[in-house]
């Protein structure tokens, strides 16, 4: 693929991230009409369908022969999802849907595109607080044009760590996630949950932290902050310190490969399944 190609799909996706952005602001502080998927912790508004409905729609006019992966048409229809060599748009209209729901602001929109099975871009914009992350690979991770760089922090002792409850009540799988709570409780400075995986490492690549970890998750919330966070200087991999799986359902980033090593070490490492 051309850098031309690579620069007119970078535009489209700005483009169609600002675009989501305004119909999340127009709905922050309406009522919402608030649907439950998997459990009563895993929501969909009206709005989360609207907005992919809406980008699918942009993309496929521009790039009709491209392939297309979204949270709300992947929930409707309950497929495994198949990675290929082409070009493939993947997003999550309202990442952080139960802050939309509480007018909390940390909620975004969220877009990666994979080529060969690699991330090339991400987009991640938080709409209430307008903050647009963008990388390409190779090419650095901005901030509202402003480049990123990962904290310099090596020691887990004085990190802050960014960790989810998850949607899932399954008692085994929440019983393991407060152990790792504790663990990090009792091994770093200090956690923090903000409720939108791809905010979560956005705030890694800006140094607003110094790791993520989440079990439970899908490709659509970490593709496009995963390569923001790996652009800005972040360490990212699958929580066990092995090579990330897209499709596996967990993710570790950190600022440095000594918080990653720490932080592997001491969690317990949940199977959430594959995609």
């Amino acid at each position: 693929m051309s850098e031309s190609d690579l620069e007119e799909m970078f535009t489209l996706a700005v483009s169609v991230a600002k675009e989501a952005g305004q119909i999340i602001r127009d709905a922050f502080d309406k009522e919402k009409e608030v649907d439950t998927k998997l459990s009563a912790a895993d929501l969909v508004t009206e709005s989360d369908q609207a907005v992919e409905k809406i980008v699918n729609t942009r993309i496929m006019e521009k790039f009709p022969t491209h392939r297309f992966i979204g949270e709300e048409t992947t929930s409707e229809s309950g497929e495994k999802h198949e990675l290929t060599d082409d070009p493939t748009w993947i997003i999550d209209p309202i990442d952080g849907t139960t802050n939309f729901v509480n007018r909390i602001q940390e909620v975004s929109f969220s877009l990666g595109i994979m080529v060969n099975k690699k991330t090339v871009i991400g987009v991640v914009y938080a709409p209430i607080k307008d903050e647009m992350f963008t990388a390409r690979l190779g090419k650095g991770a901005y901030l509202n044009g402003m480049k990123l760089q990962a904290s310099k922090i090596t020691d887990l002792k004085q990190a802050v760590i960014i960790t989810e409850g998850g949607s899932s009540r399954d008692a085994k799988e929440v019983e393991d996630k407060v152990k790792n709570i504790h663990a990090l409780i009792t091994h770093t400075r200090g956690i923090r949950a903000y409720g939108s995986a791809a905010v979560n490492l956005c705030h890694v690549a800006a140094g607003r932290g110094q790791g993520y970890v989440e079990y439970g998750i899908h490709i659509w919330d970490f593709i496009a902050g995963a390569l923001i966070a790996k652009e800005a200087g972040a360490v990212v991999l699958d929580p066990t310190g092995c090579d990330l799986d897209p499709l596996r359902r967990r993710i570790l980033c950190a600022c440095s490969p000594e918080v990653a090593k720490g932080l592997s070490q001491i969690l317990t490492h949940l199977d959430m399944g594959c995609d």
